[in-house]
């Protein structure tokens, strides 16, 4: 009986090679807050906008 099983930790050369790829590296970094901050300076700006509006 053929034996079909491949072991997967068996090529442990091209697991390195995959592992330290570029773009391995690159997931790594955390993800840029701008979007976020921009996104609350405007809902600030937007909810003193109304309010002053509001009170006036």
């Amino acid at each position: 009986m053929a034996e079909n099983y491949t072991d997967p930790s068996g090529n442990t050369e091209a697991f390195r090679a995959f592992s330290q790829t570029p773009e391995a590296a690159a997931s790594t970094e955390a993800p840029s807050r701008l979007p976020l901050i921009v996104g609350a300076v405007v809902v600030v700006l937007v909810v003193a906008v109304v309010a002053w509006f509001a009170l006036s």
